[in-house]
């Protein structure tokens, strides 16, 4: 970073007083080694690992990257640890402060000093998809002819907010949200070295437990909550943060949810079931509780995917779309927004009419086949395109529906076995209704019992 008498001073104050700077800051990684999670982006060889010159030896340099990942994944953690491991010289720059006028600057020195003393120029850009078109633009030919390497910052989709020049010229690195035992051992870690907690007070598990909650994944949320908490409880003389004390301190109850044990799978069973009772309110409360409790916001998703079929289907068939809509908006924001998304899609699969045929459809299909009930293909379906296929039989008799009238040709399509065999048996609710009258004019239709326009 670019060295400045107030920069120097504020981190001498640092050191002699650690409680001056935020736990999350002073708890920063140091090393790559010292980075909880994301090990898929640190292995030797990455480009991470030759941005701190591991490696970099040879014709190929080190290439700029976009991190793009959730809140707490580390991004400006990463950048940190190059700051202080490079040899090179490093400028960071935020995209809500910055404009063009300072991309230039940085790039006005990043070329003297490559052009006077040799030395490369790391530009830590943090959210970049605050940047407009132009102003990246501007980062192009700095990029491009390696005056300076990027290393860019973003939590929304960078095909989205990231011109594709820009793109083009970086390597694009995902972060994956924290694991609570990431997390977890960066709690402990906080706790007992000395440049975090020192071993002032401990941590029981239920404690730890609720931290880990809270934190959804989090590093940043976990180390504010922790020292909060630690604050809360040396104040009041306890060596211990009691449950108590962090649900004090961050004004949040602890909610009675394991998501590995029982609660999370009756939690889930109660939400899937208030939707097929159509009891919004009910529904509402259960994913309430899922995500207070720090559920993964893709479960939760998956799980009124499942629902939209199982219990509503063709009754309404926009409820399947909407939660599959709602489930990709999850995968790109995440929480906290995406409470709003899982809110939407449940009120909706909530108040839908509901209709389980293609479950029991499906289901009775299946069991006539595992019963053996198949038999083989009628000749007039099979594959007629080969050589030799027409001397057995194939696609002989075959009508091609759309030279009928109608479009609906009177023709065996099933096998012998299960001819005639009804499985989907629509409800008259909501939209299905409709499916309702059509089924049964096609069935008479395939049976030749009506004539075409009857």
């Amino acid at each position: 970073m670019e060295p400045d008498l107030f920069t120097a001073a504020a981190e001498e104050r640092q050191e002699k007083d650690p409680s001056a700077s935020p736990l999350a800051v002073r708890m920063r990684p140091r090393t790559l080694d010292e980075v909880m999670g994301q090990q898929h982006l640190l292995k030797p060889g990455s480009p991470l690992r030759r941005l701190v010159g591991e490696g970099s030896g040879g014709p190929a340099g080190a290439s700029s990257v976009i991190l793009w990942g959730p809140p707490g994944t580390g991004k400006t953690t990463l950048a940190y640890v190059v700051s202080k491991a490079t040899n090179k010289r490093f400028v960071e720059l935020s995209a809500i402060t910055a404009g063009v006028k300072e991309v230039r600057a940085v790039i006005d020195g990043a070329r003297r000093a490559a052009g006077g003393f040799g030395r490369e120029t790391v530009l830590f850009l943090d959210e970049i998809h605050r940047f407009s078109k132009a102003q990246q633009d501007s980062l192009l030919p700095a990029v491009e002819n390696r005056w300076v390497t990027l290393i860019a910052a973003t939590t929304e989709n960078p095909y989205f907010s990231v011109i594709s020049p820009l793109l083009s010229r970086s390597l694009l690195l995902t972060l994956e949200p924290l694991t609570d035992d990431d997390v977890r051992g960066l709690l402990r870690r906080a706790l007992s070295e000395e440049r975090g907690l020192g071993g002032a007070v401990t941590l029981p598990a239920d404690a730890e437990g609720h931290l880990l909650r809270i934190a959804g994944g989090d590093a940043r949320r976990a180390l504010t909550a922790l020292e909060a908490a630690a604050g809360a409880a040396l104040a009041k003389g306890e060596a211990a943060i009691l449950l108590r004390t962090v649900e004090e301190t961050v004004d949040r109850a602890a909610v009675k949810y394991d998501r590995d044990g029982d609660q999370h799978y009756d939690v889930a069973s109660a939400l899937i079931k208030s939707i097929r009772g159509s009891d919004v309110d009910a529904a509402l409360h259960y994913l309430a509780r899922m995500i207070e409790a720090g559920e993964d916001p893709r479960f939760i998703a998956r799980r009124l995917m499942i629902s939209a079929s199982e219990d509503i289907g063709l009754a309404d068939p926009t409820a399947l779309p909407t939660a599959v809509a709602a489930a990709q908006a999850v995968a790109l924001i995440g929480f906290p927004e995406a409470a709003l998304t899982l809110s939407h899609a449940t009120i909706a699969l909530a108040l839908a009419p509901k209709s389980n045929a293609a479950t029991t459809a499906i289901g009775a299909a299946l069991a006539d086949v595992r019963g053996g009930l198949a038999g083989p293909v009628p000749r007039h379906l099979r594959d007629g395109h080969y050589k030799g296929a027409a001397k057995l039989g194939h696609a002989q008799g075959y009508v091609y529906p759309h030279d009928v009238p109608g479009a609906i040709a009177p023709q065996q399509y099933a096998p012998d076995a299960v001819h005639g065999r009804r499985y989907y048996e629509p409800t008259r609710y909501g939209a299905e209704a409709r499916y309702a009258d059509v089924v049964e004019k096609v069935r008479e239709r395939l049976r030749g019992d009506t004539l075409p326009g009857s």
